[in-house]
């Protein structure tokens, strides 16, 4: 039998995945605990060969073709299947043959291959995401749900990088905030303030979490909230053995204390002065009952030192499991 046709595709069919229209490519964790999805840009991030893939959110590292998407395999299926049964239903046409029968009592016979439906091709769109991302250790660009991840390329954590970006937007708003009307300026100002322990808890929290194996209580260093600022830095002494106030004097800590506190007030009591805030930072600038003053050069100084403890944490926590 010629098996002509079946005999080119040969015992290997390359299936080109194509990119969106963003230059990404979908992966998907192999790692039956995440499977989470994600994308990347070929071309960006480390150049070589043979260069492993790590899945953003949970770690697990492997070679890259093991983060195949499992639309891109049900794809890749279906492009094989529609070729060798193409090919398949080629080789068979070959063999037709008709017999007419001959004399009155003749039988005649044939041979007829009829086309059935074609394999139909699965499709597929890669998914929106939520975070688009450029590495600031090996510029691989790639995009995640949610907002913290591992770099798929040189597998660095990207918390740093996220709390300079949202300080460098304080920085904005503090800068706005002199060119704007007086209530305009305190709001914008106080938004700041609030902005600034926002980064560094979300930062903080990410930081020890993905490092709460290397704690004495991994349960309890991933719950680990930084808005009570001395009780974080208390905690995450207790837990890893490291004081990451320790690039401070102690009036830069009260600073931060300080700001710290502020920001709960503006929170929780719309900026009016308590008893607590009074005893607990030793602000007697202004009595209980009245609303909380925040000068912009404060703010501008609580961003500098929020930025020395994020490197301090960052390099003193153990490192992260390759």
């Amino acid at each position: 039998m010629d098996m002509r046709h079946l005999s080119l595709i040969g015992d290997k069919i390359p299936i080109p995945i194509p990119a969106d229209e963003e230059g990404f490519t979908g992966r998907e964790c192999p790692n039956s605990n995440c499977e989470g999805y994600f994308k990347i840009q070929f071309g960006t991030g480390l150049k070589g060969e043979s260069i492993p893939c790590h899945c953003p959110y949970c770690g697990f590292k492997a070679p890259h073709d093991q983060f195949w998407t499992k639309k891109q395999i049900e794809y890749a299926k279906s492009v094989v299947m529609g070729k060798i049964s193409e090919a398949l239903y080629k080789d068979l046409k070959s063999l037709e043959f008709e017999h007419r029968p001959k004399g009155d009592f003749g039988i005649g016979f044939s041979l007829k291959v009829h086309h059935g439906r074609p394999v139909p091709i699965r499709y597929y769109r890669e998914k929106k995401l939520e975070t688009e991302i450029i590495c600031d250790r090996c510029t691989l660009r790639y995009a995640i749900f949610g907002l913290f991840a591992f770099c798929p390329d040189c597998g660095a954590h990207n918390s740093q990088q996220i709390l300079e970006k949202n300080l460098e937007v304080t920085e904005k708003e503090l800068e706005l905030s002199t060119t704007l009307e007086d209530d305009l300026s305190v709001h914008l100002i106080q938004d700041a303030l609030e902005n600034i322990v926002s980064a560094f808890d979300g930062f903080g929290r990410e930081t020890c979490r993905v490092r709460a194996i290397s704690a004495t209580d991994p349960p309890k260093a991933k719950k680990i909230s930084f808005q009570n600022i001395e009780r974080a830095r208390q905690r995450v002494q207790d837990l890893f053995g490291v004081d990451f106030s320790s690039s401070l004097d102690t009036a830069q800590w009260s600073l931060v204390c300080r700001g710290f506190m502020k920001r709960h007030l503006l929170a929780h009591r719309m900026g009016v002065v308590d008893q607590q805030y009074v005893d607990q930072a030793g602000d007697t600038s202004i009595a209980v009952g009245r609303k909380i003053s925040i000068h912009p050069s404060e703010v501008q100084e609580l961003l500098a030192l929020v930025r020395k403890l994020g490197k301090t944490l960052a390099n003193d926590l153990p490192k992260l499991p390759s």
